[in-house]
């Protein structure tokens, strides 16, 4: 960028060197020059708010190439970063090209650190003391593997009960990761988690429905089931 801006600014100079040197006066020209030029700019704005966006998404490092971002409907890893675009990449193989003035927020899974999140949902009858030894022993074991030791920045938490629903509670397990690792931890904890509340015999929550019978053995009517 700053290549670019020396070798216009050069070529300006040395153009008017040259014609002051062949005896062009450079004075309506160059006033000529500046009402065009102001007409442009007002003509291009949507240009100038691109090329000055993408300056500042260069200076304050917001993403870069090879970054997971999310950019609004363009979600994917940044393939390209340009002053007047940004080349993103989704999940489908679609490649996005967005304007940089129309980026009004980033998020950025690639800087410094993400979590994996993991809502374990148990039936209402479960022990929550047991479930809670149970995931804070898988996510302690699954940091002790050499695959996913540097994977890892802290041994998984429970957080606690996340929300009570209507066929089960929900338990939240959280660690903190490397970045762009989050999705691989959570998967792998996903089946570790299930495998140990199996052997647990901890089950997970179901739909369940209640019939009432009349009890002189007549069918119940209508209005007497409930579910």
């Amino acid at each position: 960028m700053l290549s670019s801006a020396v070798t216009i600014v050069l070529f300006m100079v040395g153009v008017a060197m040259v014609l002051d040197q062949i005896g062009i006066a450079l004075g309506p020209l160059l006033a000529s020059a500046g009402v065009v030029g102001l007409a442009i700019g007002f003509g291009a704005q949507s240009l100038v708010a691109d090329y000055l966006s993408g300056l500042l998404i260069m200076v304050e490092d917001q993403y870069g190439v090879g970054d997971s971002v999310d950019l609004g409907e363009a979600v994917g890893e940044v393939e390209h970063v340009g002053l007047r675009l940004t080349h993103v990449r989704d999940l489908n193989g679609g490649l996005w090209h967005i304007r940089n003035g129309e980026i009004l927020r980033v998020r950025n899974d690639s800087q410094e650190w993400a979590r994996a999140v993991l809502d374990v949902a148990v039936a209402h009858d479960a022990d929550l003391d047991t479930v809670y030894r149970v995931l804070e022993a898988t996510g302690r074991a699954l940091r002790e593997e050499p695959e996913f030791a540097d994977a890892l920045l802290e041994d998984p938490a429970v957080w606690g009960v996340q929300s009570l629903d209507a066929d089960g509670v929900l338990v939240r397990l959280a660690v903190k990761t490397v970045p762009l690792q989050q999705w691989g931890v959570t998967r792998e904890l996903r089946r570790r988690v299930k495998e140990a509340l199996d052997e647990e015999g901890i089950e997970i929550p179901f739909p369940r429905r209640t019939v009432w019978v009349r009890t002189d053995g007549r069918e119940a009517e209508p209005d007497a089931l409930t579910g």
